[in-house]
């Protein structure tokens, strides 16, 4: 995967913009959970202050990836649209302490770093994203799993035992 790298507390201090689009096969660790690395992602980033006054990065990340239902086992396109805020401190310890004192679920705190990769951030946003289970709201016709139902039943092997 390529890198785009920024020291995250400039970027955030002169409130700078990056934006971008980048092919899904480029992400190494989200295209070990899709189907295949057709699509692509498009990112934007967005430098700021908290209303704390702490920097702050917006990220958005919109596009498709292809998925595999999990009920019928087929592809299908699964929708990423996300949209994260990050607060960054300057160390681990300090993120803990700001998480506690924000408690706020829609922000996550991170460490700043002087080569701050924002590609790593999109694949993480658009790993988190995924579905835990994907399925289609609705399997295509045809496409149901087939059942043996000449297994036997586990509980009337059980009961054989008895």
């Amino acid at each position: 995967m390529s890198e785009i790298t920024v020291n995250s507390l400039e970027f955030c201090r002169l409130a700078e913009q990056a934006s971008g689009t980048t092919p899904v096969a480029e992400f190494e660790r989200l295209r070990a959970d899709v189907h295949d690395a057709t699509g692509e992602l498009a990112w934007e980033f967005q430098g700021g202050r908290h209303s704390e006054g702490m920097p702050q990065l917006s990220l958005t990340v919109k596009g498709e990836v292809r998925l595999v239902c999990q009920r019928c086992l087929t592809p299908f396109t699964q929708q990423i649209n996300a949209k994260s805020r990050l607060v960054l401190v300057t160390g681990e310890a300090q993120a803990e302490a700001t998480e506690e004192r924000l408690d706020d679920e829609s922000i996550d705190v991170i460490v700043a770093s002087t080569a701050m990769d924002l590609l790593a951030l999109v694949e993480d946003e658009a790993l988190l994203s995924l579905p835990l289970s994907p399925r289609h709201e609705v399997c295509p016709e045809g496409s149901e799993v087939v059942v043996d139902s000449k297994l036997e039943s586990p509980f009337a092997i059980l009961k054989k035992l008895k």
